[in-house]
Parts: structure tokens; C-alpha cells; sequence
């Protein structure tokens, strides 16, 4: 193709390109006249919300202060440690004290509340929450103790530290709880859900956990929201600690009910099972099986196993391909 050709080609694509081009302002206005109406959602307001990426980092700040020396990339000694918790925490303040306000800001604004000094209030929220931070440490510490207590494979407390994901999906847990107990609006289950989306595991902020936590394995655990959970419990993959379906016309009522179960101390979940309903109540020191069914309470110290399936073991025979 010689030079004059292509340049008539080239002036034909720009020509076909604008009449396309020419069709985005009737789009554009298209996409301006959806908003504000009841069929979609948007937030179209001079105030900002809060950012899911500044609360994804503000996790991996709680973390370094939770577990200080490991998420860095510095070293740490006692000379230091001041110096290290007075900038951790001075930052994580301004960042969560901001992120409150925004979240408490945005519910007033978007439900027409009266008003709460959200400021005042996302400042004193953020202090309340840094006061937690050693007992924060001290429970997970017990959940990285009940995690080497557990699980045989477990090399050592650093290990379980650095790479499992149960304690990355606890620690998560915790923090958001904290928050949601002080009545913080949509930071907490962004937390968890970034927890979610990184392990696999989903526990809502709002249930209620014991000491000495240990989840193994975790992928596709759920834990709902008005779960409580006591002392030295395990469970490992695949656990849904959840409610009852019911009809769609309850759902509101059942909003500040209780729908979700309570495990007892010293309980084991094995992998699979799913255990369901608000007044379902697993009694401490049971054992329940994998892949139990469970919608009604168990005693304590009782064994809950799914009866042994009759399994059929098919030889090769001769002359025959596999699976045949």
C-alpha cells in the first residue's frame, strides 16, 4: 500500500472515530440524568465518604503497632520502640480520627440525623480505640498461642505470625469489633470484608468472640453477625456458624434479633459443618463432626458425627481403561 493510500485510509478511521466520539455527550448526559433518582445508587454530594483504600491501609498500620517489628522493613530494638509506637500511633490516629468522621459525617448526611459533632466524635472514637490496643494485643496473643496449640504443623509463633491466614481474618476480626462496639459506622465491615476477600474467611464484626481463637485452615468459613462464640474454640475450613432462610418479608424484623448460634468453651468444628439458627446452642466441650447439618442444640460434652458412608471401592478390571 503506498503512502497516498494509507493517508486516504488514515483520514477515513479519524472520520468514522469522531462520528462515534460525537455519541458520548448523549451517553454522558444519559448517565447525569440517572442520578438522584431511586433506581440506582451514587453519592453526589460536596462531602467526601470514606476510602477503602485509606481503611485498608490504616489495617496494615493497626497490624505493625499489633505486631510490632514484623510488617516492617526496619529493625527494631528497645532503643527505638518509643520512638517507633509514637509515630505508628500518632499516624494511625490522624488517619483513623479522619476516616470516623467521614463515616459519621456520611451517615448523617445520607439518613438526615441530627447532628452529632462528627469531628469531636471521630477524634474521640479514634483515642478510645487506641486506649484498646493492649488488650487488642493481649487477646491475640492468646489467639496465636491457641494456633500453635492446635495445629502440629505450626513451626513456631512467627510462622503462624507471618503466613496464616485464620490470624490475619482474626486479627481483622478484632479490630473491626472493636470499632463496631464503639458504634462506628461502615469501617468495621469494610475491614472485615477486605479480610474476606484475602483469605476466605468472613466473620461478621458484630459477633462475638472468646479468647484463645483458632480457625485452620479457614478458607470458606462464615460467621454471622449475632454469633457468639466462647473460649478455646476451633474450627477449621468450610464452617458456617450462620442463620436459618426465611421469607423475605421477615428479614427487617429479624435485623436486631438474634438469628445466628452460640458455641460454647472448648468446642471443636470440623471441616464442612454448618450450624445454623439463634437459638441453636452447641454445649461446651462437644465435638462436632465434618459436614453436620445442625439446627437445634447440643449438650455438653457430646459427640456430634455423620454416620459412616457406605463407600465402594470398583477394581480395574482386565483389559479395561481406568474408570470403566
Amino acid at each position: 500500500m503506498n503512502s497516498r493510500v494509507k493517508e486516504d485510509q488514515c483520514r477515513i478511521d479519524e472520520s468514522s472515530r469522531e462520528r462515534f466520539r460525537e455519541k458520548i455527550p448523549g451517553i454522558v448526559e444519559r448517565l447525569v440524568g440517572s442520578c438522584g433518582g431511586s433506581e440506582s445508587f451514587e453519592h453526589v454530594s460536596p462531602e467526601p465518604i470514606p476510602s477503602r483504600e485509606s481503611i485498608i491501609a490504616l489495617m496494615e498500620k493497626i497490624r505493625r503497632v499489633l505486631f510490632p517489628g514484623y510488617f516492617i522493613t526496619t529493625s527494631l530494638d528497645r532503643i527505638n520502640l518509643g520512638y517507633y509506637f509514637g509515630q505508628e500511633v500518632t499516624g494511625l490516629f490522624e488517619v483513623l480520627a479522619e476516616q470516623i468522621t467521614l463515616s459519621v459525617r456520611h451517615e448523617c448526611l445520607r439518613y438526615d440525623l441530627p447532628c452529632t459533632h462528627c469531628l469531636d466524635r471521630g477524634h474521640e472514637a479514634a483515642i478510645d480505640f487506641l486506649e484498646a490496643l493492649p488488650s487488642l494485643r493481649r487477646a491475640l496473643a492468646k489467639d496465636v498461642a491457641a494456633a500453635r496449640e492446635g495445629d502440629p504443623a505450626a513451626q513456631s509463633y512467627d510462622e503462624i505470625i507471618f503466613s496464616y491466614p485464620g490470624l490475619l481474618a482474626v486479627t481483622v476480626y478484632r479490630v473491626a469489633h472493636q470499632l463496631y462496639e464503639q458504634g462506628v459506622p461502615l469501617i468495621p465491615r469494610i475491614m472485615t470484608e477486605y479480610a474476606h476477600s484475602r483469605t476466605g474467611i468472613d466473620i461478621h464484626p458484630g459477633a462475638h468472640i472468646g479468647e484463645s481463637f483458632f480457625i485452620d485452615h479457614g478458607t470458606g468459613v462464615v460467621i454471622g453477625q449475632t454469633t457468639r462464640i466462647g473460649d478455646r474454640v476451633r474450627i477449621y475450613q468450610g464452617v458456617t456458624l450462620g442463620s436459618i432462610s426465611l421469607p423475605k418479608g421477615a428479614m427487617e424484623e429479624l435485623r436486631t434479633k438474634k438469628r445466628h448460634p452460640t458455641i460454647e468453651d472448648d468446642v471443636v468444628i470440623y471441616a464442612g459443618a454448618s450450624i445454623l439458627g439463634g437459638e441453636t446452642v452447641i454445649g461446651a466441650g462437644s465435638v462436632i463432626g465434618g459436614n453436620v447439618w445442625i439446627t437445634e442444640s447440643v449438650p455438653p460434652d457430646t459427640k456430634v458425627f455423620l454416620k459412616t458412608p457406605e463407600l465402594i471401592f470398583k477394581g480395574r478390571s482386565p483389559g479395561k481403561t481406568p474408570g470403566i
